[in-house]
Protein backbone atom coordinates (compact mmCIF):
# COMPACT_ATOMS: atom_id res chain seq x y z
CA UNK A 1 0.00 0.00 0.00
CA UNK A 2 2.86 2.41 1.11
CA UNK A 3 4.53 1.81 -2.31
CA UNK A 4 1.04 2.29 -4.70
CA UNK A 5 1.35 6.17 -2.35
CA UNK A 6 4.70 6.30 -3.45
CA UNK A 7 4.24 6.25 -6.65
CA UNK A 8 0.82 7.99 -6.88
CA UNK A 9 2.71 11.09 -5.50
CA UNK A 10 5.60 11.01 -7.47
CA UNK A 11 3.49 10.55 -10.64
CA UNK A 12 1.74 13.98 -9.24
CA UNK A 13 5.19 15.60 -8.81
CA UNK A 14 6.00 15.00 -12.69
CA UNK A 15 2.47 15.81 -14.07
CA UNK A 16 3.26 18.83 -11.99
CA UNK A 17 6.44 19.77 -12.94
CA UNK A 18 5.51 18.89 -16.64
CA UNK A 19 2.63 21.34 -16.62
CA UNK A 20 5.24 24.13 -15.44
CA UNK A 21 7.74 22.98 -18.13
CA UNK A 22 8.53 25.96 -20.57
CA UNK A 23 7.67 24.70 -23.69
CA UNK A 24 7.74 26.25 -27.23
CA UNK A 25 5.45 26.59 -30.42
CA UNK A 26 6.63 27.19 -33.07
CA UNK A 27 4.77 28.22 -36.70
CA UNK A 28 5.96 29.03 -39.88
CA UNK A 29 3.49 31.17 -42.10
CA UNK A 30 2.48 32.86 -45.36
CA UNK A 31 -0.19 35.00 -46.86
CA UNK A 32 -1.40 35.35 -50.25
CA UNK A 33 1.31 34.06 -52.29
CA UNK A 34 -0.61 34.57 -55.84
CA UNK A 35 1.36 31.58 -56.82
CA UNK A 36 4.60 32.89 -56.83
CA UNK A 37 5.81 29.34 -57.39
CA UNK A 38 9.29 31.18 -58.37
CA UNK A 39 9.75 31.81 -54.56
CA UNK A 40 9.32 28.01 -52.90
CA UNK A 41 12.10 26.87 -53.39
CA UNK A 42 13.54 29.31 -51.18
CA UNK A 43 10.69 29.20 -48.78
CA UNK A 44 11.29 25.15 -49.00
CA UNK A 45 14.87 26.19 -47.09
CA UNK A 46 13.77 28.34 -44.76
CA UNK A 47 11.04 25.73 -43.58
CA UNK A 48 13.89 22.71 -43.76
CA UNK A 49 16.06 25.28 -41.53
CA UNK A 50 13.38 25.83 -38.87
CA UNK A 51 12.41 22.23 -38.65
CA UNK A 52 16.02 21.20 -38.26
CA UNK A 53 15.96 23.22 -34.80
CA UNK A 54 12.15 22.77 -34.55
CA UNK A 55 11.04 18.98 -35.50
CA UNK A 56 7.17 19.98 -34.47
CA UNK A 57 7.01 22.85 -36.84
CA UNK A 58 3.19 24.06 -37.87
CA UNK A 59 3.19 25.95 -41.26
CA UNK A 60 0.00 27.64 -42.07
CA UNK A 61 -1.07 29.91 -45.08
CA UNK A 62 -3.26 32.97 -44.63
CA UNK A 63 -4.98 32.09 -47.95
CA UNK A 64 -4.78 33.43 -52.09
CA UNK A 65 -2.37 30.60 -52.81
CA UNK A 66 -3.46 30.73 -56.79
CA UNK A 67 -3.66 33.75 -59.36
CA UNK A 68 -0.76 35.10 -60.09
CA UNK A 69 1.37 33.03 -62.40
CA UNK A 70 -0.12 31.12 -66.14
CA UNK A 71 2.80 28.63 -65.04
CA UNK A 72 0.25 27.69 -62.04
CA UNK A 73 -2.57 28.91 -63.17
CA UNK A 74 -2.64 27.83 -66.50
CA UNK A 75 -1.64 24.21 -65.46
CA UNK A 76 -3.76 21.43 -67.04
CA UNK A 77 -4.81 20.85 -63.23
CA UNK A 78 -5.44 24.99 -62.81
CA UNK A 79 -3.26 25.81 -59.97
CA UNK A 80 -2.33 22.52 -58.84
CA UNK A 81 1.22 23.35 -59.20
CA UNK A 82 1.15 25.45 -56.03
CA UNK A 83 -0.96 22.35 -54.43
CA UNK A 84 2.18 19.94 -55.06
CA UNK A 85 4.22 22.71 -53.96
CA UNK A 86 2.64 23.35 -50.85
CA UNK A 87 2.47 19.71 -50.17
CA UNK A 88 6.35 19.22 -50.87
CA UNK A 89 7.33 22.39 -48.46
CA UNK A 90 5.23 20.32 -45.72
CA UNK A 91 2.38 22.93 -44.82
CA UNK A 92 -0.21 21.70 -42.42
CA UNK A 93 -3.44 24.05 -43.31
CA UNK A 94 -4.31 27.02 -45.35
CA UNK A 95 -7.51 29.28 -45.02
CA UNK A 96 -9.84 29.36 -48.16
CA UNK A 97 -9.36 33.17 -49.46
CA UNK A 98 -11.40 34.75 -51.91
CA UNK A 99 -8.92 33.86 -55.08
CA UNK A 100 -9.30 30.14 -54.26
CA UNK A 101 -12.75 30.33 -55.40
CA UNK A 102 -11.43 31.06 -58.81
CA UNK A 103 -10.92 27.56 -59.71
CA UNK A 104 -14.39 27.55 -59.47
CA UNK A 105 -16.66 24.99 -57.15
CA UNK A 106 -15.40 21.91 -58.99
CA UNK A 107 -11.77 22.99 -59.55
CA UNK A 108 -11.50 24.52 -55.68
CA UNK A 109 -12.99 20.60 -54.49
CA UNK A 110 -10.36 18.75 -56.70
CA UNK A 111 -7.78 20.82 -55.48
CA UNK A 112 -8.66 20.34 -51.94
CA UNK A 113 -8.13 16.48 -52.45
CA UNK A 114 -4.93 16.97 -53.79
CA UNK A 115 -3.55 18.77 -51.08
CA UNK A 116 -1.76 16.60 -48.32
CA UNK A 117 -2.66 19.79 -46.15
CA UNK A 118 -5.98 20.34 -44.38
CA UNK A 119 -8.44 23.25 -46.10
CA UNK A 120 -9.74 25.68 -43.32
CA UNK A 121 -13.08 27.69 -43.64
CA UNK A 122 -15.66 28.25 -40.54
CA UNK A 123 -17.63 30.45 -42.43
CA UNK A 124 -18.53 28.52 -45.33
CA UNK A 125 -20.68 25.58 -45.93
CA UNK A 126 -20.87 24.06 -49.72
CA UNK A 127 -23.86 22.45 -51.03
CA UNK A 128 -22.86 18.35 -50.38
CA UNK A 129 -23.08 17.92 -54.30
CA UNK A 130 -20.06 19.51 -54.26
CA UNK A 131 -17.89 17.10 -52.89
CA UNK A 132 -15.31 20.00 -51.37
CA UNK A 133 -13.63 18.72 -48.17
CA UNK A 134 -13.61 22.15 -45.93
CA UNK A 135 -13.19 21.95 -42.43
CA UNK A 136 -13.96 24.78 -39.77
CA UNK A 137 -11.05 23.95 -37.44
CA UNK A 138 -8.45 21.30 -37.27
CA UNK A 139 -6.92 20.14 -33.74
CA UNK A 140 -2.98 19.78 -34.42
CA UNK A 141 -0.61 17.61 -31.97
CA UNK A 142 2.73 19.64 -32.06
CA UNK A 143 4.85 18.07 -29.83
CA UNK A 144 2.47 17.80 -26.59
CA UNK A 145 0.74 20.97 -27.60
CA UNK A 146 -2.50 21.06 -28.49
CA UNK A 147 -3.00 24.05 -31.29
CA UNK A 148 -6.65 24.75 -32.42
CA UNK A 149 -6.36 26.33 -35.90
CA UNK A 150 -9.89 27.96 -36.94
CA UNK A 151 -10.05 29.28 -40.55
CA UNK A 152 -12.62 32.62 -41.67
CA UNK A 153 -12.29 34.57 -45.08
CA UNK A 154 -13.80 38.34 -45.66
CA UNK A 155 -17.08 38.36 -47.24
CA UNK A 156 -17.30 41.56 -49.84
CA UNK A 157 -19.95 44.05 -50.18
CA UNK A 158 -22.15 41.44 -52.13
CA UNK A 159 -22.11 38.86 -49.22
CA UNK A 160 -19.58 36.54 -50.53
CA UNK A 161 -16.09 36.82 -51.09
CA UNK A 162 -14.30 38.64 -53.86
CA UNK A 163 -14.30 36.27 -56.69
CA UNK A 164 -16.42 35.81 -59.46
CA UNK A 165 -20.13 35.49 -58.00
CA UNK A 166 -20.94 32.10 -60.25
CA UNK A 167 -18.19 30.23 -58.96
CA UNK A 168 -19.82 30.35 -55.55
CA UNK A 169 -23.27 29.53 -56.08
CA UNK A 170 -24.40 27.26 -53.89
CA UNK A 171 -22.43 28.02 -50.85
CA UNK A 172 -23.47 29.72 -48.21
CA UNK A 173 -21.70 32.08 -46.01
CA UNK A 174 -21.75 33.31 -42.55
CA UNK A 175 -21.17 36.45 -40.76
CA UNK A 176 -17.26 36.37 -39.56
CA UNK A 177 -17.34 37.60 -36.43
CA UNK A 178 -20.33 35.71 -35.23
CA UNK A 179 -19.05 32.29 -37.04
CA UNK A 180 -15.81 32.62 -34.69
CA UNK A 181 -18.00 33.61 -31.64
CA UNK A 182 -19.40 29.64 -31.94
CA UNK A 183 -15.77 27.98 -31.32
CA UNK A 184 -14.86 29.40 -28.36
CA UNK A 185 -14.95 26.08 -26.75
CA UNK A 186 -11.48 25.60 -28.47
CA UNK A 187 -10.10 27.71 -25.51
CA UNK A 188 -10.88 24.89 -23.28
CA UNK A 189 -9.82 21.73 -25.45
CA UNK A 190 -6.40 23.65 -26.53
CA UNK A 191 -3.46 24.91 -25.12
CA UNK A 192 -3.25 27.15 -28.17
CA UNK A 193 -5.79 28.93 -30.23
CA UNK A 194 -4.81 30.00 -33.72
CA UNK A 195 -7.17 32.07 -35.91
CA UNK A 196 -6.68 31.40 -39.73
CA UNK A 197 -7.55 34.58 -41.10
CA UNK A 198 -8.48 35.80 -44.74
CA UNK A 199 -9.72 38.66 -43.44
CA UNK A 200 -7.76 41.82 -43.85
CA UNK A 201 -5.47 43.55 -41.08
CA UNK A 202 -7.87 46.05 -40.23
CA UNK A 203 -10.15 43.48 -39.56
CA UNK A 204 -7.83 41.48 -37.70
CA UNK A 205 -7.26 44.25 -35.16
CA UNK A 206 -10.92 45.30 -34.72
CA UNK A 207 -11.70 41.74 -34.22
CA UNK A 208 -8.82 41.18 -31.55
CA UNK A 209 -11.12 43.29 -29.02
CA UNK A 210 -13.82 40.92 -29.08
CA UNK A 211 -11.42 37.83 -28.65
CA UNK A 212 -10.14 37.06 -25.61
CA UNK A 213 -9.91 33.71 -26.20
CA UNK A 214 -7.48 33.36 -29.36
CA UNK A 215 -3.82 33.81 -28.66
CA UNK A 216 -2.65 34.28 -32.37
CA UNK A 217 -4.55 35.55 -35.46
CA UNK A 218 -2.06 34.72 -38.68
CA UNK A 219 -3.63 36.93 -41.45
CA UNK A 220 -3.93 37.45 -44.86
CA UNK A 221 -6.03 39.40 -47.37
CA UNK A 222 -5.01 42.92 -47.28
CA UNK A 223 -1.26 42.06 -47.76
CA UNK A 224 -0.05 44.13 -45.14
CA UNK A 225 3.79 44.54 -44.93
CA UNK A 226 4.46 44.15 -40.73
CA UNK A 227 7.39 43.96 -39.24
CA UNK A 228 6.91 40.54 -38.14
CA UNK A 229 4.07 40.64 -35.54
CA UNK A 230 2.25 42.93 -33.76
CA UNK A 231 0.29 42.40 -30.83
CA UNK A 232 -3.03 43.84 -30.12
CA UNK A 233 -5.93 43.18 -27.08
CA UNK A 234 -3.23 40.63 -26.05
CA UNK A 235 -3.50 39.09 -29.36
CA UNK A 236 -0.54 38.25 -31.54
CA UNK A 237 -1.23 39.25 -35.15
CA UNK A 238 0.98 38.40 -38.30
CA UNK A 239 0.91 39.54 -42.01
CA UNK A 240 3.34 40.07 -44.99
CA UNK A 241 2.67 41.12 -48.32
CA UNK A 242 1.93 39.39 -51.47
CA UNK A 243 3.72 36.97 -53.38
CA UNK A 244 6.24 35.69 -50.79
CA UNK A 245 8.86 38.39 -50.36
CA UNK A 246 8.55 37.66 -46.76
CA UNK A 247 7.78 34.50 -44.31
CA UNK A 248 6.51 34.56 -40.45
CA UNK A 249 8.43 32.15 -37.90
CA UNK A 250 6.12 33.16 -34.36
CA UNK A 251 7.33 31.59 -31.18
CA UNK A 252 4.50 30.82 -28.14
CA UNK A 253 6.17 30.22 -24.84
CA UNK A 254 3.82 28.10 -22.47
CA UNK A 255 4.04 27.23 -19.12
CA UNK A 256 1.61 25.85 -16.58
CA UNK A 257 -1.12 25.22 -20.00
CA UNK A 258 -1.13 28.79 -20.24
CA UNK A 259 0.94 31.09 -23.15
CA UNK A 260 2.88 33.53 -21.40
CA UNK A 261 5.24 34.82 -23.76
CA UNK A 262 4.51 35.90 -27.94
CA UNK A 263 6.56 36.91 -30.49
CA UNK A 264 7.13 36.99 -34.07
CA UNK A 265 10.12 37.68 -36.87
CA UNK A 266 9.50 38.05 -40.10
CA UNK A 267 12.00 35.85 -42.32
CA UNK A 268 12.90 37.25 -45.99
CA UNK A 269 12.52 34.45 -48.61
CA UNK A 270 13.30 36.81 -51.87
CA UNK A 271 16.91 36.92 -52.32
CA UNK A 272 18.06 34.56 -49.93
CA UNK A 273 20.62 32.36 -51.41
CA UNK A 274 20.14 29.01 -49.99
CA UNK A 275 17.08 26.48 -51.77
CA UNK A 276 15.75 23.12 -51.49
CA UNK A 277 16.99 21.11 -54.76
CA UNK A 278 13.66 18.97 -55.16
CA UNK A 279 11.41 21.69 -54.45
CA UNK A 280 13.98 23.81 -57.36
CA UNK A 281 13.44 20.67 -59.40
CA UNK A 282 9.51 20.66 -59.80
CA UNK A 283 9.27 25.07 -60.22
CA UNK A 284 11.22 23.91 -63.28
CA UNK A 285 9.50 21.08 -64.80
CA UNK A 286 6.22 23.21 -63.94
CA UNK A 287 7.33 25.86 -65.48
CA UNK A 288 8.58 24.31 -69.21
CA UNK A 289 6.13 25.91 -71.35
CA UNK A 290 7.46 27.53 -74.34
CA UNK A 291 3.48 28.83 -74.84
CA UNK A 292 3.86 31.42 -72.03
CA UNK A 293 7.27 32.82 -73.64
CA UNK A 294 5.93 33.55 -77.46
CA UNK A 295 6.32 37.29 -77.74
CA UNK A 296 3.14 39.31 -78.84
CA UNK A 297 3.53 42.53 -79.46
CA UNK A 298 6.84 44.85 -77.98
CA UNK A 299 6.03 48.32 -75.39
CA UNK A 300 7.98 50.94 -77.18
CA UNK A 301 7.59 52.84 -73.66
CA UNK A 302 7.70 51.42 -70.14
CA UNK A 303 4.07 50.91 -68.48
CA UNK A 304 4.60 52.81 -65.11
CA UNK A 305 1.38 52.52 -63.32
CA UNK A 306 -1.44 50.38 -63.03
CA UNK A 307 -4.01 52.74 -65.32
CA UNK A 308 -1.45 52.47 -67.99
CA UNK A 309 -1.97 48.99 -68.05
CA UNK A 310 -5.88 49.32 -67.41
CA UNK A 311 -5.95 51.72 -70.26
CA UNK A 312 -4.37 49.32 -72.52
CA UNK A 313 -6.59 46.27 -71.43
CA UNK A 314 -9.43 48.79 -72.55
CA UNK A 315 -8.20 50.05 -75.63
CA UNK A 316 -7.76 46.08 -76.65
CA UNK A 317 -11.65 45.76 -75.53
CA UNK A 318 -12.98 47.99 -77.91
CA UNK A 319 -10.80 47.65 -80.83
CA UNK A 320 -11.06 43.82 -81.06
CA UNK A 321 -15.05 44.01 -81.13
CA UNK A 322 -16.01 48.02 -82.41
CA UNK A 323 -18.01 48.25 -79.33
CA UNK A 324 -18.28 52.23 -78.29
CA UNK A 325 -17.30 51.84 -74.59
CA UNK A 326 -15.33 49.31 -72.31
CA UNK A 327 -14.36 48.75 -68.42
CA UNK A 328 -12.93 46.72 -66.22
CA UNK A 329 -12.63 46.76 -62.46
CA UNK A 330 -9.32 47.98 -60.96
CA UNK A 331 -8.49 44.65 -59.02
CA UNK A 332 -8.86 43.18 -62.69
CA UNK A 333 -5.73 44.49 -63.57
CA UNK A 334 -2.98 42.43 -61.29
CA UNK A 335 0.62 43.59 -61.79
CA UNK A 336 1.52 47.13 -61.74
CA UNK A 337 3.76 47.79 -63.73
CA UNK A 338 5.68 46.47 -67.10
CA UNK A 339 9.42 47.24 -68.13
CA UNK A 340 9.43 48.93 -72.32
CA UNK A 341 10.46 45.72 -74.50
CA UNK A 342 8.55 42.22 -75.58
CA UNK A 343 5.33 41.83 -73.83
CA UNK A 344 4.80 37.78 -73.81
CA UNK A 345 1.85 35.69 -73.21
CA UNK A 346 2.79 34.62 -70.16
CA UNK A 347 3.02 38.75 -69.30
CA UNK A 348 -0.97 38.78 -70.50
CA UNK A 349 -1.60 36.01 -67.77
CA UNK A 350 -0.15 37.65 -65.56
CA UNK A 351 -1.70 40.86 -66.07
CA UNK A 352 -5.53 38.74 -66.45
CA UNK A 353 -5.61 35.68 -65.17
CA UNK A 354 -8.58 34.75 -64.53
CA UNK A 355 -9.95 33.56 -67.93
CA UNK A 356 -13.37 35.73 -67.87
CA UNK A 357 -15.26 35.63 -70.56
CA UNK A 358 -16.05 39.35 -72.31
CA UNK A 359 -19.78 40.37 -71.98
CA UNK A 360 -21.29 42.82 -74.55
CA UNK A 361 -24.58 44.92 -73.78
CA UNK A 362 -26.40 48.07 -74.84
CA UNK A 363 -26.93 50.37 -72.33
CA UNK A 364 -27.48 54.27 -72.23
CA UNK A 365 -25.30 57.02 -70.40
CA UNK A 366 -27.05 56.86 -67.40
CA UNK A 367 -27.04 53.19 -66.92
CA UNK A 368 -23.62 53.49 -68.04
CA UNK A 369 -23.02 55.46 -65.25
CA UNK A 370 -25.09 53.68 -62.58
CA UNK A 371 -23.16 50.22 -63.46
CA UNK A 372 -19.67 52.31 -62.91
CA UNK A 373 -21.00 53.28 -59.56
CA UNK A 374 -22.14 49.82 -58.65
CA UNK A 375 -18.68 48.40 -60.06
CA UNK A 376 -17.11 50.96 -57.58
CA UNK A 377 -18.85 50.01 -54.63
CA UNK A 378 -18.23 46.46 -55.18
CA UNK A 379 -14.17 46.30 -55.75
CA UNK A 380 -13.39 47.72 -52.38
CA UNK A 381 -14.16 51.47 -53.81
CA UNK A 382 -11.72 51.27 -56.39
CA UNK A 383 -12.70 53.00 -59.89
CA UNK A 384 -13.01 50.72 -62.84
CA UNK A 385 -10.61 51.39 -65.58
CA UNK A 386 -12.16 52.73 -68.73
CA UNK A 387 -11.69 53.07 -72.98
CA UNK A 388 -13.49 55.08 -75.36
CA UNK A 389 -14.59 57.73 -72.10
CA UNK A 390 -12.86 59.75 -69.79
CA UNK A 391 -13.81 59.59 -66.13
CA UNK A 392 -13.89 62.91 -63.75
CA UNK A 393 -15.09 61.03 -60.24
CA UNK A 394 -15.82 63.12 -56.83
CA UNK A 395 -15.89 61.25 -53.73
CA UNK A 396 -16.90 62.00 -50.27
CA UNK A 397 -13.61 62.34 -47.88
CA UNK A 398 -15.21 60.56 -45.29
CA UNK A 399 -17.47 57.96 -46.82
CA UNK A 400 -15.47 57.84 -50.16
CA UNK A 401 -18.88 56.61 -51.86
CA UNK A 402 -18.78 58.82 -55.23
CA UNK A 403 -20.76 62.19 -54.88
CA UNK A 404 -20.52 63.07 -58.67
CA UNK A 405 -20.08 61.37 -61.87
CA UNK A 406 -18.96 62.53 -65.21
CA UNK A 407 -18.45 60.84 -68.14
CA UNK A 408 -16.67 62.30 -71.45
CA UNK A 409 -16.39 60.55 -75.06
CA UNK A 410 -13.37 60.88 -76.98
CA UNK A 411 -13.81 64.48 -77.98
CA UNK A 412 -14.14 65.76 -74.94
CA UNK A 413 -18.04 66.25 -74.75
CA UNK A 414 -19.88 65.19 -71.76
CA UNK A 415 -21.90 61.48 -72.46
CA UNK A 416 -25.09 61.47 -73.58
CA UNK A 417 -27.08 60.01 -70.92
CA UNK A 418 -30.33 59.64 -73.10
CA UNK A 419 -28.30 57.92 -76.04
CA UNK A 420 -27.82 53.93 -76.15
CA UNK A 421 -24.14 52.79 -76.20
CA UNK A 422 -22.38 49.67 -77.23
CA UNK A 423 -20.63 48.69 -74.12
CA UNK A 424 -18.36 45.64 -73.06
CA UNK A 425 -16.61 44.80 -70.15
CA UNK A 426 -15.02 41.02 -68.31
CA UNK A 427 -17.89 38.63 -66.87
CA UNK A 428 -16.52 39.65 -63.52
CA UNK A 429 -16.82 43.68 -64.05
CA UNK A 430 -20.52 42.94 -65.19
CA UNK A 431 -21.50 40.75 -62.84
CA UNK A 432 -20.53 43.13 -60.13
CA UNK A 433 -21.96 46.23 -61.50
CA UNK A 434 -25.66 44.96 -60.47
CA UNK A 435 -28.38 47.68 -61.63
CA UNK A 436 -31.40 47.38 -63.12
CA UNK A 437 -30.83 48.55 -66.39
CA UNK A 438 -32.39 46.87 -69.24
CA UNK A 439 -30.08 44.66 -70.70
CA UNK A 440 -28.26 42.53 -68.14
CA UNK A 441 -25.52 41.52 -70.67
CA UNK A 442 -24.25 38.53 -73.25
CA UNK A 443 -21.00 36.46 -73.36
CA UNK A 444 -19.48 37.04 -76.42
CA UNK A 445 -17.90 33.72 -76.29
CA UNK A 446 -14.07 34.39 -75.85
CA UNK A 447 -11.77 35.21 -72.92
CA UNK A 448 -10.10 39.01 -71.96
CA UNK A 449 -6.96 37.21 -72.24
CA UNK A 450 -7.72 35.98 -76.13
CA UNK A 451 -8.71 39.44 -76.91
CA UNK A 452 -5.86 41.34 -75.72
CA UNK A 453 -3.42 38.48 -76.94
CA UNK A 454 -5.19 39.57 -80.56
CA UNK A 455 -4.83 43.07 -80.34
CA UNK A 456 -1.61 42.72 -79.04
CA UNK A 457 -0.65 40.35 -82.40
CA UNK A 458 -2.59 42.91 -84.65
CA UNK A 459 -0.90 45.63 -83.28
CA UNK A 460 2.71 44.84 -83.19
CA UNK A 461 4.20 47.82 -81.15
CA UNK A 462 2.49 50.10 -78.29
CA UNK A 463 3.30 53.07 -75.91
CA UNK A 464 0.39 53.76 -73.57
CA UNK A 465 3.12 56.15 -70.91
CA UNK A 466 0.73 58.75 -69.72
CA UNK A 467 -2.37 57.62 -70.49
CA UNK A 468 -4.84 58.09 -68.54
CA UNK A 469 -8.82 57.28 -68.11
CA UNK A 470 -9.82 58.69 -64.44
CA UNK A 471 -9.95 61.58 -62.60
CA UNK A 472 -10.50 61.32 -59.05
CA UNK A 473 -11.16 64.59 -57.04
CA UNK A 474 -12.23 64.27 -52.93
Amino acid sequence: MKKIIVLSLLMLVALTLFAQERRELHILSINDPHAAIEQFPRLGYVADSLRTLYPDLLILSGGDNRSGDPVNDMFEIPAYPMVALMNQVGFHATVVGNHEFDSSQEGLARLINLGAFSTLCANMEPDPKWKMHVKPYQVFDCGGISVGVLGITALGSMGIPESHPARMTDIKFMDPLETIQKYQFLREKCDVVLLLSHLGYKTDVKFSAELPWVDIIVGGHSHTQLDGGEIHNGILITQNSKSLPFATHSTLVLQGGKVVEKKAERIAVKGMSGENKTIAELVRYFSENPAFKRVLAVAETPFECKEELGCMLCEAFITETGADISYLNAGGVRIEEHPAGDITMGDIMKMDPFQNNLVELHVTGKELADMLISCYDNDKQRFPFVGGITCDIVTDPVTQKVKKLTLYDKTGKKLNMKKTYHVVGNSYSIAVSPTNRADQGQSMGITTPDIIKNYLEHQGRISFQGRRCLNLKH
